[in-house]
């Protein structure tokens, strides 16, 4: 019998976020193995993450006599034990540093590249994100695996919105998800008679609220701030189509949560995110409100194009599975342990 340690401490946030539903999603789906032993490491120390992440869980590594630990954000033990395997999203802090504050930006800056030429393994979620790693940090393609992100948001029953047709964006308020231009292309399609309104589900207060607040110019765009699970699934199960006009992404999980809901995708010409909507979304320059614009219209004006992105859209989302990824997953670990 191995042990694999997994560091999953980011499932346990009370206001469950990306990094957190993937390795919730991914524990939840490891399969039993009479020859694996999964130790799930569910919280850190009282002191700073960085000294329980290169310290203190080493230590407990060697004591649990770990084979393996599996790192599912960038934060992997430089010095350690056993054998490692490190997850890498996206490398947003490297491209967007002033989206992160001075500290964070430095860790991930740090540690991110070195425990990517550490590991044994680098998972990354898409072939954007391998190719932005190998480039950026020079690690050996041979060690990368692509695993995909699959859907993670529970589809409930809660009644859906009312007051009308609305178009749906998610996601925060920091500059790379490009909400500003999206809102400036909403009030060109008003212009033209939209009907809808957008909803942006996500933070709603701060600096970049107010600037969203002031660029909608007085058309009806809703700030939700966070959302429970199941108030986020049924705004988008309601929405007429979702949005995602964000300059960069290492997946863009929120697509494939929409798609998996029948709902019509708009995306961001950009990055990894014509790699996960493939032929099931409409797309767009990020930097061209008109052609945004254009897009959107595109499908909330033409009924025949808004139901094939529907039906495409549950096709592709149908495809991904988190039993799939975790059997890719534990296939990395095999790679090195049996």
């Amino acid at each position: 019998m191995q042990i694999v340690a997994i560091d999953a401490r980011d499932a346990f946030d009370p206001q469950l976020r990306g990094w957190g539903r993937y390795v919730r999603e991914l524990v939840d789906a490891l399969p039993e193995r009479p020859d694996l032993e999964y130790h799930v490491i569910e919280r850190g120390g009282r002191g700073p993450e960085l000294l329980f992440e290169q310290v203190e869980l080493p230590l407990r590594l060697r004591r649990e006599q770990a084979d393996l630990v599996h790192a599912p954000n960038c934060f992997l033990p430089l010095a350690r034990p056993c054998m490692g395997v490190v997850t890498i999203h996206d490398l947003a802090f490297e491209v967007f540093p002033d989206d992160f504050s001075r500290r964070t930006g430095w860790k991930y800056r740090t540690f991110a590249r070195r425990a990517a030429r550490s590991a044994q393994r680098v998972i990354c979620v898409s072939g954007y994100t391998a190719a932005d790693v190998v480039r950026r940090y020079g690690v050996d393609e041979a060690r990368v695996r692509i695993i995909p992100n699959a859907p993670s948001l529970p589809i409930g029953h809660d009644p859906l919105p009312g007051d009308g047709p609305y178009l749906l964006a998610v996601g925060d308020l920091r500059p790379k998800k490009n909400l500003l231009r999206l809102v400036e292309a909403f009030r060109l399609l008003r212009a033209e008679g939209l009907e809808h309104r957008l909803v942006l589900a996500g933070v709603d207060s701060g600096a970049e609220a107010e600037r969203v607040r002031a660029a909608a110019g007085g058309e009806p765009v809703q700030l939700t701030g966070f959302l429970s699970d199941a108030r986020l699934d049924a705004l988008m199960r309601g929405a007429d189509a979702l949005v995602h006009p964000s300059l960069y992404e290492g997946f863009g999980l929120v697509l494939v949560e929409a798609m998996a809901r029948g709902v019509p995708v708009v995306a961001a010409r950009a990055t990894a995110l014509p790699e996960t909507g493939g032929d099931a979304a409409e797309y767009f320059d990020p930097l061209d409100v008109g052609d945004m614009a254009a897009a959107i219209r595109r499908v909330v004006g033409d009924r025949a194009r808004h139901d094939e992105l529907a039906r495409l859209g549950s096709l592709r989302a149908g495809r991904l599975s988190w039993a799939g990824s975790a059997a890719l997953t534990v296939a990395v670990y095999e790679e090195m342990l049996l």
